[in-house]
C-alpha cells in the first residue's frame, strides 16, 4: 500500500480525479460517497459545489454542511473519497451517518478503506464531533470490517422501505 493523505478537492488534482471518476463509472456500481456522483465535466463548478456544501449556513431541508476530502497517494493518484457531515438530520441518523467513504474499484482490498476512515475520524474530531455514526448496507462485509477495525460499536440496524437493511455503528473519537 502506498503512503496516502487526505487533501481538499482542488484543480491541482483535476486529471487524477477524472481518472478516479472513470474508474467508478466503468465498474457500473453505485458511487460512494454521494458527492462523487456529481458530474465532473465542469470541474470548477464541482469544486465550487463542494466548497458551498462545506460553508452552508442555511442548507436545503434534510441537508447539513459537509466536508469532502480525497485520499491521495504520494504520486497524486486519487484513491478514495470521504464526505464528513457536520451534523445529523433524522434521515442521516438512520441511513447516512456522519461519514460516507469509498475506494475506487481498482484499489480495493489493499487496506486503503481502513486508513481512509481513520483519517476521516481525525477530521471529524477537528469539527467537534465526539461520537461518529458510520453505516453500511448489511451485505457489505468489507465496509463492516473497516468500521469495526476503526472502533465501531454496533447499534440497532435500520430497515428501509425497500427492505434493505442498514447496519449502524458508533465510533468514539473523543474531544
Amino acid at each position: 500500500m502506498e503512503t496516502v493523505c487526505l487533501v481538499k478537492p482542488s484543480m491541482e488534482y483535476r486529471d487524477e480525479y477524472l481518472d478516479f471518476y472513470k474508474d467508478w463509472q466503468s465498474g457500473g456500481e453505485p458511487m460512494v460517497p454521494w458527492v462523487i456522483r456529481r458530474d465532473p465535466s465542469d470541474f470548477e463548478g464541482m469544486l465550487q459545489f463542494l466548497l458551498e456544501n462545506e460553508k452552508q449556513e442555511n442548507p436545503p431541508d434534510h441537508w447539513v454542511p459537509s466536508s469532502t476530502y480525497w485520499l491521495v497517494s504520494d504520486n497524486k493518484k486519487v484513491i478514495g473519497a470521504v464526505n464528513i457531515r457536520h451534523g445529523l438530520t433524522e434521515k442521516l441518523l438512520h441511513r447516512g451517518g456522519h461519514i460516507g467513504y469509498g475506494i475506487r474499484p481498482s484499489e480495493r482490498r489493499k487496506g486503503y478503506a481502513t486508513v481512509l476512515l481513520f483519517l476521516a475520524l481525525e477530521k471529524a474530531k477537528e469539527l467537534g464531533i465526539k461520537q461518529a455514526l458510520v453505516v453500511c448496507d448489511e451485505g457489505n462485509i468489507a465496509s463492516e470490517k473497516t468500521i469495526l477495525k476503526n472502533g465501531g460499536i454496533p447499534d440497532f440496524s435500520f430497515t428501509e422501505e425497500d427492505g434493505n437493511v442498514i447496519k449502524r455503528f458508533w465510533i468514539e473519537i473523543g474531544s
